[in-house]
């Protein structure tokens, strides 16, 4: 790599220019000398000092990027008309499922434009009442409501706050009937679920250790995740220590069995998809009891995936992968737990089950066909009662009910049906539509098709592609590839205002389901992950030479945008095939495939890539990581990096890094490399419609600019 030394400029007063015949005026960032030894390979790292994110020298180069980014994409003449069309699109009232405890029901609601959704309470038919309104704690909407929890007599709320887009949350505890919080407050909570025990008196939760009350957490590493009982009116100092993971890098998280009988605890490695599975009987769920052994372990070697369903008595229904890639239900009586004493309710088949849901003493069985939602009704004993009417091609993205209550709800979603609410009734399986938003746009003047193309080794995968009917296929349709390819995540049909506006223009948007995913169960996820992580990058691009050849789209009219583990697809596709693509947008990426592991949550990532930490793992990492493949003197597309300042996610050192390499290695070319950089913003989850609709701005009016 090019070693310079120019001197790095505190700040710049940088004149608006659209990329023409000359790329902008780049701040200038100190190019250091910093070279680790990676097993006798010396690898150069010149911008280590911008993962330090709060120190002065790199907080005045994201000054310079925002002086040189925010007016160049105020400029872009698309923009102005992205975001009004943007702001009537997203102008429709949300709506989750219902959620019920006690008499009552629960549920959030987001009228279009406010920051944040709004918890409300109904009884009956009484008019909601709101119990929880965010868009109250803070004036620019960066205070989040991440979760929340009725308990079982529906008397008190668990809910969690995050602010500016942290992963690091705060519980606090609020009755119902006057709205008002209990002393109850609990801290040092992230990756947590909100477990009550039955009696309604307390609640499993999961949290770090204490740390210095003057050090920022923000971006520490985290080590020692542990499970805690929290007695409702007790200080959290004497909160019960329920589970403690062996080791200082595995979770652990908690739930209750809906008759309160029995404590679960699921501990896992990080994103592995494996995990242990601990339950303690806590013999009366009205005066709950945590301090016996656990009566069962499943798991213990982490090869599986262990999730309880629902249980009868002291038999529980567990979904699991254990002699099944693609998932099975099996019945597991704790008064004798070991494997040969299993029985098969829901058989393993040839689409992965995604999800099964105990309600109406039955079992409502979510699977993944090509990418698409099927859902099926069984019985408890494994009979199967009927497969569900569904609406059309999309997804079944939530489903609500309860083991005692006759009907399961569920709201399918699609590319152009941004969520409608279906009731369902478990014994007649007939589904019926209860609740739809009012729409800006008509559905019907869309049209979504899938498409199989083959990827370089000859593997077949499936991509959505959907477009503004009277579509012509000569090759001069500007187009946005969106994916992601990993962590056994499914990329499924789904709603999006952005989307919409890109068709709206005359646009495509394709999503291909690459490897990495989860949409053919284990066998395809790990296909896409670690030595095979290069399978990923090449049914990425494969799906652009599909588009190309089929003449949706060519390659000065594609675009290609990815966030997270898809930023990081986005950056090492750009790497290997820059003639594809006129523009790129990479999303709070993972860009330093070398030293991800080091910073906040990485360290669980290393299930899904591995690690430098070994020869093998530096051996297949390095040669696609994106900061470290940006080669001098490359035409690549026109990029704008996208991050933001709380991600304590993918920390934002991954994106600096990533565009001050691009910056330096692109003087001469024409086409930008840009940064945005987000003020109290986080990964993405909780972020206010005030700023999603800015940022979603930017990203269209980039792509639509130099796609064209």
């Amino acid at each position: 790599m090019k070693l310079s030394l120019p001197i790095f400029l505190s700040a710049l007063m940088l004149t608006p220019v659209l990329a023409a015949a000359a790329s902008p005026n780049y701040p200038a960032a100190a190019h250091g000398t910093v070279v680790d030894d990676y097993f006798g390979t010396k690898v150069a790292d010149p911008y280590r000092w911008l993962e330090d994110v709060d120190a002065p020298n790199t907080l005045a180069w994201v000054k310079a990027q925002q002086a040189l980014t925010t007016p160049l994409l105020e400029a872009l003449p698309e923009r102005a008309a992205l975001k009004t069309r943007l702001t009537a699109l997203w102008n429709y009232e949300r709506r989750s499922l219902p959620q019920f405890a006690g008499a009552q029901r629960f549920f959030t609601k987001n009228d279009g434009l406010q920051n944040q959704a709004v918890l409300y309470v109904q009884t009956g038919k009484a008019l909601p009442k709101v119990v929880l309104d965010p868009n109250l704690l803070a004036a620019d909407g960066t205070t989040a409501l991440t979760s929340w929890e009725p308990s079982p007599d529906g008397a008190r709320i668990a809910y969690t706050l995050a602010e500016a887009g942290s992963d690091w949350e705060t519980i606090r505890i609020r009755e119902v009937a006057t709205g008002k919080d209990s002393a109850d407050v609990l801290g040092r909570v992230k990756f947590t679920g909100l477990a009550w025990t039955k009696d309604s008196k307390g609640l499993l939760y999961s949290r770090y250790p204490d740390a210095s009350a003057s050090a920022d957490k923000t971006f520490e590493k985290l080590e020692n995740h542990r499970l805690y009982y929290h007695r409702l009116g007790s200080a959290q100092s004497t909160d019960q220590l329920v589970h403690a993971p062996e080791k200082a890098d595995w979770f652990a998280g908690g739930s209750v069995t809906d008759d309160g009988r029995y404590a679960l605890m699921s501990v896992s490695q990080g994103s592995a998809d494996g995990n242990r599975l601990y339950v303690h009987d806590l013999k009366d769920p009205l005066n709950p009891v945590f301090g016996d052994k656990p009566v069962a372990l499943l798991g213990e070697d982490f090869k599986s995936s262990f999730e309880v369903i629902g249980n009868r008595d002291s038999v529980l229904y567990v979904l699991t992968t254990d002699g099944a890639p693609k998932k099975r239900v099996v019945a597991i009586d704790l008064a004798n737990p070991s494997h040969a004493h299993w029985w098969v309710i829901v058989p393993e088949g040839k689409d992965v089950i995604e999800s099964v849901t105990h309600v109406g003493g039955r079992l409502l069985v979510k699977r993944l066909h090509d990418a698409s939602t099927q859902l099926t009704r069984y019985s408890l004993s494994g009979k199967k009662l009927g497969d569900v009417k569904l609406p059309g091609l999309g997804d079944v993205n939530l489903i609500a009910g309860e083991p005692d209550q006759p009907d399961a709800w569920f709201q399918f979603i699609s590319f152009t049906e941004p969520g409608s609410h279906y009731r369902l009734s478990m014994q007649s399986g007939r589904a019926t539509r209860a609740w739809g938003p009012k729409l800006p746009f008509v559905p019907a003047a869309y049209t979504t098709e899938q498409v199989f193309y083959s990827s370089k080794d000859g593997t077949r995968v499936p991509m959505f592609i959907s477009y503004k009917r009277g579509l012509k296929k000569n090759g001069a349709n500007p187009t946005l590839l969106y994916a992601y390819g990993g962590f056994n995540i499914s990329l499924l049909p789904a709603f999006s205002p952005q989307n919409l506006a890109w068709m709206e223009r005359g646009g495509v948007y394709a999503q291909p389901n690459l490897r990495g995913g989860g949409e053919y169960g284990e066998d395809w996820h790990k296909a896409g992950t670690k030595a095979q992580k290069q399978n990923v990058f090449d049914d990425f691009a494969a799906a652009a030479q599909y588009l190309i050849a089929q003449q949706y789209t060519s390659s000065k009219h594609l675009g290609i945008y990815g966030r997270s583990n898809g930023g990081l697809l986005v950056g090492a596709t750009i790497n290997q095939h820059p003639e594809l693509f006129a523009a790129a947008v990479p999303g709070v990426g993972v860009m330093d495939m070398l030293r991800f592991h080091q910073f906040t949550i990485g360290a669980a990532w290393r299930d899904d890539y591995g690690s430098s930490e070994t020869a093998e793992g530096f051996a297949y990492l390095y040669p696609y990581s994106p900061i470290h493949n940006i080669k001098p003197g490359m035409a690549y597309p026109a990029t704008l990096t996208i991050t933001a300042d709380h991600d304590d996610r993918v920390v934002p050192g991954h994106s600096f890094k990533y565009a001050a390499t691009m910056q330096w290695a692109n003087v001469d070319n024409a086409n930008p490399q840009l940064i945005r950089i987000e003020e109290r913003g986080g990964h993405g989850a909780g972020k206010p419609t005030a700023k999603k609709i800015e940022e979603v701005a930017d990203v269209l009016a980039f792509l639509a600019h130099y796609t064209k």
